[in-house]
């Protein structure tokens, strides 16, 4: 492929892949040159395909290595991506988005409108199995071609041209800019997955449209990331290199920071909380605790006894002291959940509550004793059941916590912990009795919550809960414009999972990160999405 007359010297025209690019740029370089950022990551990615990504951590990095229509500013706000402008039409129906002019693969490929198109159907394309087809299932068709009820070509989206892509909605979504800057609405490289298939994720064989390019990946160990000079804005990238570093312990995280071996670590949690006050003391201004746009849950599998039974599921949660864990358990900042939309949400007025939110906790537990009495079980006959948790030092904290508030009311939690990978996975297999669970906001709406609990929402409705009535409020929300309107009917799909007991909530959470002082252009948010593209390192002292 050609590469474009802007870059210097025909040797570059002679590199056959876009990692091979990206690597003679840096090798270009003189070594003392060449900026590099070692970045702390919550764990090891399964995938960097945008379209079976499911995690945080795969967000970050795929986040730096592709771009959608709209794209992240550093404070994960939506901002032009790969578009350079959209209009809607007066129904909010219909959205167009113009493409930036001379967009480029890594690979020197042109990058289409039709490069979108053909994401968005492979993503639906029960086929794909993505774990995130859900996001889309707002575009024409989107749900019913994801269940197999209708080809992929029924999708909405139409390319009118080489540089303009036109989506048809089932009803107004005026979240879409923030939507489509999610990974999964990240554009696919159609030529490179025809030649090489599934394989076109492997380092030398994958085309990205990003920032950054997937140099090499030794799993357990990094992912490298190169400079993608093709990317239209490379001229403002600073950072040549990024070195994902996965780190799952927090403390090993911390360690890790301490040595000068990473420039930040911002994964979710990336030091123990009982380190707060010594970082704050001895390293001011590094560590950063922020309200995070996320919560913490409990899900039982409501698929199979004894969870089926809504009265079990309300049992457990009158059971908990949420003020006793977060002050005492996760000492971060976290705050109790009484609801499951956490509070600093856009387009809500969260009000929504557990029924019980402020009861004596001796009266719940009586309320307890009764349910689980009326239920078959009682001191000869307890409830039991397997308690999956994640083998993190704060996920074993408050899985004993827990399990030790349910025997307080004659429950019995056996505890099983797991690495996040694997835990995950199980999770989404449904391969669990009851499970902690922890969502974070893909988009700053109710709806990126909620719709956790519509029936068919796919493998994040962990429990597998069914509600007509709740799918039902949903779909008016969904084809409701006023926004005012539209979170009152939110509201009412929210109070019916929480009567419900369709999760239990626990804590609206914090995420807490680690930040050199050479480090430029970090910005706090409330999704903890950190674009590298925005940063940069000051020389080292």
């Amino acid at each position: 492929m050609r590469a474009p007359s802007c870059f210097p010297g025909p040797w570059f025209r002679r590199l056959a892949s876009a990692a091979a690019l990206a690597g003679a740029v840096l090798a270009a370089l003189p070594a003392e040159a060449v900026v590099t950022f070692r970045r702390g990551n919550s764990a090891e990615p399964e995938t960097l395909d945008p379209g079976r990504a499911g995690t945080t951590w795969e967000n970050a990095i795929i986040g730096d290595l592709f771009e959608g229509l709209t794209a992240d500013d550093a404070e994960a706000k939506p901002i032009p991506g790969a578009a350079e402008s959209w209009s809607v039409s007066p129904d909010g129906l219909v959205w167009t988005f113009k493409l930036r002019p001379g967009l480029l693969w890594s690979d020197g490929a042109p990058l289409t409108a039709s490069d979108f198109q053909f994401a968005f159907r492979r993503l639906l394309d029960p086929v794909t199995a993505s774990k995130y087809a859900f996001i889309l299932h707002g575009i024409k068709n989107g749900r019913e071609i994801n269940r197999g009820k209708v080809p992929v070509e029924a999708l909405g989206v139409r390319v009118l041209d080489p540089r303009t892509l036109e989506i048809t909605l089932e009803g107004p979504t005026p979240f879409l800019p923030e939507l489509l800057k999610h990974y999964a609405a990240s554009p696919i490289p159609a030529h490179a997955y025809k030649k090489f298939g599934d394989a076109w994720v492997k380092p030398e064989n994958m085309v990205t449209n990003g920032p950054y390019t997937l140099a090499d990946w030794i799993p357990n160990d990094h992912v490298t990331l190169a400079k993608n000079p093709r990317y239209y804005d490379a001229a403002h990238v600073a950072i040549d290199q990024i070195i994902y570093v996965p780190l799952e312990d927090t403390a090993g995280g911390l360690t890790r920071f301490r040595a000068d071996g990473l420039e930040a670590h911002l994964g979710r949690r990336s030091f123990p909380p009982d380190q707060r006050a010594w970082l704050d003391e001895n390293m001011p201004g590094q560590a950063h605790v922020v309200p995070y746009l996320a919560n913490e849950y409990l899900v039982g599998n409501v698929r199979r006894p004894p969870f089926d039974d809504a009265c079990v599921r309300r049992a457990v949660s009158l059971c908990l002291d949420r003020e006793l864990l977060t002050r005492n358990i996760s000492r971060d900042g976290s705050l109790p959940a009484d609801a499951f939309v956490p509070p600093n949400i856009a387009n809500y007025h969260p009000n929504p509550r557990l029924d019980f939110a402020g009861r004596p906790l001796s009266e719940r537990r009586a309320e307890t004793a009764r349910l689980l009495n009326e239920a078959g079980f009682g001191p000869n006959h307890p409830l039991s059941f397997e308690y999956k948790h994640i083998a993190t030092l704060v996920g074993r904290r408050q899985a004993i916590a827990v399990s030790a508030m349910l025997k307080d009311c004659g429950i019995v939690a056996r505890l099983y912990a797991n690495e996040s990978k694997i835990y995950y996975t199980a999770l989404q297999r449904a391969d669990f009795e009851f499970a902690w669970a922890a969502w974070v906001g893909d988009y700053n709406d109710p709806h990126t919550f909620l719709y956790l609990l519509d029936s068919r929402a796919g493998v994040y409705n962990y429990g597998g809960y069914r509600n007509p009535a709740y799918d039902a409020l949903m779909d008016v929300a969904q084809t409701t414009l006023d926004l005012e309107k539209r979170a009152g009917i939110l509201q009412r799909a929210e109070q019916i999972i929480l009567d419900d007991s369709a999760i239990i909530p626990l804590s609206f959470t914090t995420h807490s990160v680690l930040v050199s002082p050479r480090v430029r252009g970090y910005a706090d948010n409330p999704a903890n999405f950190h674009r590298t593209r925005w940063m940069s390192l000051a020389p080292e002292a």
